[in-house]
């Protein structure tokens, strides 16, 4: 009988799936628990359970693009859900995310809002009023934590807008004495310095790009035992893991989506397991090349 040890158990019932199910399980989201991940979702989770003040905590999560920092805010949302609180009055709503709009615009953002929580509104409706049933919402889910993710989309406005923007992040936190954290590019440092007394509100946390050590080829070890393959790769080999670093440049997000580019070629191919000469095969562009391809189209 086959036994498939480099696999975790989730995986190894993967492998029993047709090949286009396994490919989808391949290419879905998954969450790997990395140290710096975990010391991040530490600190979401003391603001959680901080009293109510005056003047509450806030975090700015910032890293380069597609280095998981949308993944690791939805992780914290998944694990804080809507409760349906059958003893209380309403449901009850710990966390929310929502997403900047591409430019500062209060309305927009309001909306945005009002649609997460399948509020009823008028686009065309005055922003006060929008406003005040933002407000009266957010209060009546018992809201704890706001995550705004891409923040640094304020810079897409002019300076008055942004300032107008950075005033409703600190209204909201004033006025519902709730926790804001902001996730966005290194861009967001720069936003947030036209308000410096919003600025000195948020602690910045950062998640840089992963260097070539030891937890690299953790990382690449958990991997391994997620992806159902029904042979060992070894991608913790200092070959493969030099290829992997190099082709994905240290951001996770680009190794996530090259290992699973990979996988569903070693599964077309009857391999079944990633080499050397299937990553060379593999139709794949470092984003730093991908960057200057597109900067020289403009």
């Amino acid at each position: 009988m086959t036994t498939f040890n480099h696999l975790n158990v989730v995986a190894q019932e993967a492998l029993q799936l047709p090949d286009a199910e396994r490919i989808a399980k391949i290419r879905s989201d998954r969450w790997i628990g990395y140290p710096r991940s975990k010391q991040v979702l530490a600190k979401l989770e003391d603001l959680l359970i901080y009293p109510r003040t005056q003047r509450m905590p806030n975090l700015l999560l910032v890293g380069d693009t597609n280095n998981g920092k949308t993944m690791l805010a939805q992780r914290f949302c998944k694990l804080h859900p809507a409760d349906d609180n059958p003893s209380g009055d309403g449901i009850q709503v710990p966390v929310l995310m929502v997403q900047a709009p591409p430019v500062p615009d209060e309305g927009r953002f309001y909306n945005a809002i009002l649609e997460l929580l399948f509020a009823p509104y008028r686009a065309s409706e005055r922003v006060d009023k929008k406003q005040f049933q933002v407000i009266k919402l957010l209060r009546y889910i018992d809201l704890k934590v706001l995550i705004i993710d891409e923040i640094h989309h304020i810079l897409a406005g002019n300076m008055n807008r942004q300032k107008a923007f950075l005033n409703v992040i600190k209204y909201l936190g004033n006025e519902l004495q709730i926790s804001i954290v902001g996730v966005g590019t290194k861009d967001a440092f720069r936003a947030m310095q036209t308000d410096p007394q919003l600025s000195n509100r948020f602690e910045p946390v950062t998640l840089p790009r992963w260097e070539m050590d030891h937890d690299f080829l953790r990382l690449l070890a958990s991997f391994e035992r997620m992806i159902p393959l029904k042979n060992t790769s070894g991608l913790t080999q200092q070959d493969l893991a030099s290829m992997l670093y190099s082709m994905s440049e240290g951001y996770i997000g680009e190794l996530s989506r090259l290992l699973s580019s990979a996988s569903v070629a070693a599964i077309h191919s009857s391999d079944e397991k990633i080499s050397l000469s299937l990553l060379k095969s593999v139709d794949w562009t470092p984003p730093s090349k991908r960057k200057r391809l597109l900067e020289g189209t403009r």
